[in-house]
């Protein structure tokens, strides 16, 4: 049952949405007419609400996290759940990980990883611009996952109070600068994602990488297609969101074997 203060996802019936958190007597605005929240409390979540006098519709929904980076407040680019999800893999990030999180901005990817961590884990997170700093901690209210973030106004050029942890994200603007202090930072078999938005960074990240020892060194990118869902007439949508962002993974190792170092851990060329 949806209670006063719930956050709830308003679905309108030509698709439209809006998330927005219900409080008693009050009420919100939109295209389709006016919600007032006292009716949706009470309701379960699937149900459905009808308003103004044309008795347009709005399902009532759980916010996904999805849902949630979608309409969160921000004041920078976000990573897409098309990547985030694909980082918090590659960085085998679960129950009980300790990880860091640098260049938090708004907060979506340290929330995603907040998420995964659970009570025992725990995301040490990094951000240089106070105002990002101020605007991630009340996103990360918002979403419930604050006690699991442990986030700090500092520079990471010195340094991290953090050793041993499990996973890191490096997502700055110079990455190619801390690959030695993320080195420093990671437990032996630690796993590192770089974020990267041009290639000449991805070639300079890989370039410092190969001189430490680092191994299983990847660089992806993700791309993925919308289906328009009619079953009579399916087909990609008319337009994609292509190109978001480089990753690069890697994991630390104490000595690289013989070859490699000779080679400063570089894969053969071929």
């Amino acid at each position: 049952m949806i209670k006063d203060g719930d956050r709830v996802l308003l679905y309108g019936e030509d698709g439209t949405k809006f998330l927005v958190r219900v409080e008693a007597g009050k009420k919100k605005g939109t295209h389709l007419g006016v919600v007032e929240f006292d009716k949706i409390i009470g309701k379960n979540y699937g149900d459905i609400i009808t308003i103004g006098k044309t008795s347009k519709s709005y399902y009532l929904l759980q916010p996904t996290y999805i849902d949630d980076i979608f309409s969160m407040k921000r004041k920078t680019q976000i990573v897409y759940p098309k990547d985030s999800s694909y980082i918090v893999m590659k960085l085998d990030i679960k129950p009980g990980s300790r990880v860091i999180d640098t260049g938090v901005g708004s907060g979506a990817m340290c929330a995603a990883m907040a998420r995964l961590v659970g009570e025992e884990g725990k995301v040490y997170a990094y951000e240089r611009r106070e105002d990002f700093y101020k605007l991630a901690t009340q996103n990360l209210t918002e979403w419930g996952l604050v006690d699991r973030v442990e986030l700090k106004l500092r520079d990471i050029a010195f340094g991290f109070d953090e050793t041993n942890v499990d996973a890191l994200l490096l997502d700055v603007p110079d990455p190619e600068n801390y690959i030695q202090v993320c080195w420093e930072a990671l437990a032996g078999g630690g796993r590192i994602g770089v974020i990267c938005p041009t290639v000449n960074q991805v070639s300079m990240v890989l370039e410092k990488m190969y001189e430490l020892p680092f191994i299983d060194v990847e660089v992806w990118e993700s791309l993925m297609r919308q289906f328009k869902p009619y079953p009579n007439r399916l087909r990609p949508v008319d337009r994609m969101v292509a190109h978001t962002t480089y990753m690069i993974f890697a994991r630390k190792v104490s000595v690289l074997a013989k070859g490699k170092a000779e080679t400063k851990g570089q894969p053969p060329t071929t």
